[in-house]
């Protein structure tokens, strides 16, 4: 058994399944073991497994499919996320928005359960309700935008924008201290458009509405 040496865990249970997946125990596709195999075999509980999966998923080495397990996608990291993101300046941000969730709100208008729609509801809402201050504003509209890749049903889309999100975060509050109107009527009927296309199962319109939102904000800093 690996002994695992002291914190943090999940860096450390993370570093050395991919020291195995560098090694070739597992081949590119391959399914890693489950959570009940691997977590003795680290000497770590469960959910400190879950971290660490969730870790080399943001990194690209790992991909999670809903009902099937988790599968190797990239045999090495092939270059520090964080670092990339840290190069990258707003627009290249807000860029990357536009490709990962014009696509997932199309997805989403196909694939969206009612379930979904409440998350996307109670998300819009809480963005309309939001206390003042430019963070609250990007956290609560980061959360709503999250509903809609949600409900695309994609993980690997989910995991490029939880992996994005970071930086994106940062990227908003400093394009919000630029512009002052942030949060306006006009914003959020945006928003509001963008959720009925999914509610509504209009995936055109939802990749067209998310897309336009989007170049708008990328075009208010050209």
């Amino acid at each position: 058994m690996v002994q695992i040496q002291r914190t943090p865990l999940a860096d450390q249970a993370a570093e050395i399944l991919l020291e195995r997946v560098r090694a070739g125990e597992w081949t590119l596709g391959q399914k890693l073991p489950g959570e009940t195999t691997l977590a003795p075999q680290l000497g770590v509980g469960r959910s400190t497994v879950r971290e660490a999966i969730r870790q080399l998923a943001g990194r690209g080495v790992l991909t999670t499919r809903q009902g099937s397990g988790v599968f190797v996608a990239a045999l090495d990291v092939p270059e520090d996320w964080d670092a990339v993101l840290r190069r990258a300046d707003i627009v290249s941000v807000i860029e990357a928005r536009i490709a990962i969730e014009s696509e997932a709100a199309a997805l989403a208008a196909e694939r969206r359960t009612a379930v979904d729609v409440r998350a996307i509801r109670r998300a819009l809402d809480a963005r309309a309700t939001t206390g003042p201050g430019i963070e609250n504003h990007v956290d609560a509209d980061t959360a709503f935008h999250r509903t809609i890749v949600a409900a695309s049903h994609n993980s690997i889309l989910l995991d490029l924008f939880d992996a994005l999100t970071p930086r994106l975060r940062q990227a908003m509050i400093e394009m919000l201290r630029i512009r002052t109107d942030h949060g306006g009527p006009e914003d959020h009927d945006r928003h509001v458009r963008l959720a009925q296309t999914v509610i509504d199962r209009e995936p055109e319109l939802a990749a067209a509405e998310s897309r336009d939102h989007l170049g708008a904000l990328k075009k208010a800093l050209a």
